[in-house]
């Protein structure tokens, strides 16, 4: 049966196509393995294209059989509960979660771009999955100008900011495709332009994350914002993610001053924490007690942050903190 054929017709009840997509799904899992199995053994060309045309045509109808099951259920309001997680729905039909949902009305509202998504991975021999096509979603929205930054000016400024990845790793890599499939992303150029100078007080401290890919640049930024590089925290993660030269565990809390600011509590604490991490990009809570800890005194802020904090200003594009 033809690629075409196969998508005009696919089941018309919510049901039926969600179990249409578990099982498709597995079978993609099944194909794909397959696939690497050939390349691996060196089969031949015939068997390689054979069986990359057999996971192109899987992938792409259970890409367009997504596409429908958002046009058969209800549109549904999505409430963040921090980057890149959606608060469960008790009105979806059984055996669709918010987030799928969501995801099927995206596929639905685009069905142009899962096209072109499609025609790219052909022609480039690749396998086209539905995060590229979330991505090339996004990248075509008009950005939203930031928001100001509150006035006032602030002794401890602790920020975890929305770095922008250039990398391409293959797909299951630490910045697979970009950090931007998790959430809007900001360059080098437009971090820097935020005044957190001009809130940061005569004398401050700043605690900012980043990561390894990131260290030569992030020094921009700092320098941008006033402060000078003094120290550093590592966290140990435990688990790991896949990196372009070794397999990473780690991420920095970098600490930099302006002015004078020792720390107010003398205790000095290990440099190396180690706590499993959780949630993409979610921070311990254990960094932020270290802060208070440390500065127990002045005006606080958390920018980019994800929810509001007793004591602490927050700024962030979370609707958590708009509510």
């Amino acid at each position: 049966m033809g690629i075409e054929k196969r998508i005009s017709n696919l089941p018309t009840k919510v049901e039926d196509l969600a179990e249409f997509l578990l099982i498709g799904k597995k079978a993609l899992i099944a194909q794909k393995a397959k696939l690497e199995a050939i390349v691996a053994l060196e089969k031949g060309f015939a068997a390689k294209e054979a069986a990359l045309s057999d996971t192109q045509d899987l992938a792409e109808v259970l890409l367009y059989a997504e596409a429908k099951l958002g046009e058969l259920i209800p549109p549904q309001e999505i409430r963040s509960s921090g980057r890149g997680t959606l608060k469960p729905s008790e009105t979806l039909p059984p055996n669709i979660n918010k987030k799928q949902s969501h995801y099927a009305q995206q596929l639905n509202k685009n069905k142009n771009v899962i096209a072109q998504v499609v025609a790219k991975s052909r022609e480039k021999g690749e396998v086209p999955v539905r995060q590229q096509v979330l991505r090339e979603i996004r990248l075509a929205q008009p950005k939203p100008e930031p928001k100001p930054l509150p006035e006032g000016k602030y002794e401890v400024i602790y920020a975890d900011p929305p770095w922008k990845y250039a990398d391409t790793c293959e797909a299951g890599a630490v910045q697979s495709k970009g950090a931007d499939k998790y959430y809007p992303v900001m360059s080098i150029d437009e971090l820097c332009e935020l005044s957190v100078n001009e809130l940061a007080a005569e004398n401050s401290v700043l605690f900012i994350w980043v990561t390894s890919p990131l260290l030569d640049e992030c020094w921009i930024v700092i320098s941008a914002w006033g402060f000078e590089y003094k120290a550093s925290f590592v966290w140990d993660k435990v688990k790991h993610n896949m990196g372009h030269y070794n397999s990473v565990r780690h991420e920095f809390l970098l600490i930099c001053t302006k002015g004078s600011f020792l720390p107010q509590n003398k205790e000095l604490h290990d440099s190396v924490v180690t706590i499993e991490r959780t949630k993409h990009s979610e921070k311990p809570e254990y960094f932020r007690q270290l802060i208070d800890k440390m500065y127990p005194e002045g005006k606080r802020i958390e920018l980019f942050a994800r929810r509001k904090t007793k004591g602490w200003t927050t700024y962030g594009d979370d609707p958590v903190l708009q509510g």
